[in-house]
């Protein structure tokens, strides 16, 4: 080095390779040789940047960053920063650097430029990245009239970008520029002691109201919302982030109107028509807040915790009207048994009713044969009464005729003689007797007879046994 003349740093770097360099001019510090020049052996190592990472590069050399601006631009043609005559010629600033770099190995000379490694940013699945850029273009509002409660910038430019990131991975300066994670699912919100995994609810509590009679209750309440993918953008420009959504948006539009609902029921009108009150409130949010592009799916009413004094009456009411019902089951049931056993009874007496009206249809039977039995033998009996008489009658007019011709023949008297002769000898009469008695002496002429009377029946014996 000649006298006079001052060491300079160089922009330019040599790479792997063999040189033919004038020491005597030039000094050339390898990793080898670093730690003699006041550097660390690792700073003279090529640049690798891994994969899944982006390097965030942070220029020391160049203009300086223009004023409101926190990063330089991106400036083309320098061959991702390993050209840094070129950067620099084209204007780039000193500083952080809105470009990064991608995965890979680079030749950085270490006095230009340093490099800090940082994940790429991962959407995952059932979510969309909106980003906010710190850095780029012009801000130019490309929202349209009818939103006017915030602005959205095409991609590039400064503010919120209008299209959102897609799940993946994306190669952001996260240093320059804020990705918003909005899931694209349906989201649950508990205003209640329970929390879901997003922990979006995690400061909601159960709702407090005061109803039509005095009573105050909790309550809690689960609403689900949806944000489109296409909203996504529109809802963060407007409210910032979806924990400033739940806690500034969803919070006060579905406590105040629970709040105000129920001051027009009773605790009890709210109990019985729950599903009503249900109704109604999911119609009223879902007009709130989809003016703010989230849209509404379900209002659903989960535990009413009404005061325990006010329950306690409704148990003792509902317990009595129970008992009551019971009453009246038993009550029916008795009544049934009653009849059951009346049933019974009449069926039992039937049976002997039964037998009595066949007992008596059997003694009609009877009596009626007995009757027409006996009407028959008394028409028989009539009838051989008649038959008898009238041969008697015919008999008697015989004899008559003939006792007249009798009469008529032999004369009264001869005619009578005849009929008595004849009836002597019909009868048997004898005309003779068997002993005669004598009139001369009574007594021996009586023991005569006796004696001849005993000898007869002795004789008349005697016969009868050898006969």
């Amino acid at each position: 080095m000649w006298p006079g003349a001052v060491a300079v740093r160089q922009l330019g770097l040599l790479t792997g390779g063999t040189y033919r360099i004038n020491s005597a001019l030039f000094t050339v510090i390898t990793s080898h040789t670093a730690e003699n020049n006041g550097m660390a052996p690792m700073q003279l190592e090529l640049t690798r940047i891994n994969t899944d990472m982006v390097g965030i590069v942070t220029t020391l050399d160049g203009q300086p960053i223009e004023a409101g601006e926190i990063a330089g631009p991106a400036i083309a043609g320098h061959d991702n920063f390993q050209n840094a005559q070129a950067f620099l010629n084209d204007g780039g600033s000193r500083g952080l650097q809105e470009q990064v770099l991608l995965s890979g190995t680079w030749n950085l000379n270490p006095w230009f430029v340093q490099v800090e490694q940082v994940p790429m940013v991962h959407i995952p699945i059932g979510h969309i990245g909106v980003v906010i850029s710190f850095v780029g273009k012009a801000h130019e509002d490309v929202s349209g009239v009818e939103f006017k409660h915030g602005d959205l910038v095409n991609v590039g430019h400064k503010g919120v970008w209008v299209t959102p990131l897609y799940p993946g991975k994306h190669p952001l300066n996260t240093r320059v520029m804020k990705v918003e994670l909005v899931p694209t699912t349906n989201i649950v919100l508990n205003w209640a002691t329970r929390t879901e995994a997003h922990k979006y609810d995690e400061k909601l509590q159960s709702i407090t109201v005061r109803s039509k009679d005095g009573f105050a209750f909790n309550l809690d309440v689960s609403q689900i919302i949806h944000v489109g993918a296409l909203d996504a953008p529109k809802v963060i420009s407007r409210v910032g982030s979806m924990q400033n959504l739940v806690d500034h948006v969803l919070q006060p539009i579905v406590g105040n109107y629970f709040r105000n609902s129920a001051q027009d029921y009773t605790v009890l009108d709210f109990l019985s028509a729950r599903s009503q009150r249900q109704i109604e409130a999911a119609e009223h949010i879902r007009v709130a807040i989809g003016a703010y592009d989230v849209q509404a799916i379900d209002t659903l009413i989960g535990d009413i915790n009404p005061p325990a004094q006010l329950m306690q009456t409704q148990t003792d009411r509902k317990i009595a009207e129970e008992q009551r019902k019971t009453y009246e089951v038993q009550e029916a049931a008795q009544k049934q048994r009653q009849q059951l056993v009346r049933q019974t009874s009449l069926a039992d007496i039937q049976q002997q009713v039964v037998g009595a009206e066949q007992g008596v249809s059997i003694a009609e039977l009877h009596a009626n044969a007995t009757v027409k039995q006996a009407t028959g033998e008394a028409e028989s009996t009539r009838l051989r009464a008649l038959g008898e008489a009238e041969a008697i009658r015919a008999t008697g007019q015989a004899k008559a005729e003939a006792y007249r011709a009798g009469v008529e023949a032999l004369g009264s008297q001869g005619y009578t003689v005849m009929q008595l002769m004849q009836i002597v000898g019909d009868r048997n009469v004898r005309i003779v007797p068997d002993v005669a008695v004598s009139g001369a002496s009574a007594n021996p002429g009586l023991v005569d007879g006796l004696l001849g009377v005993m000898l007869r029946k002795e004789g008349a014996t005697a016969s009868t046994q050898k006969n």
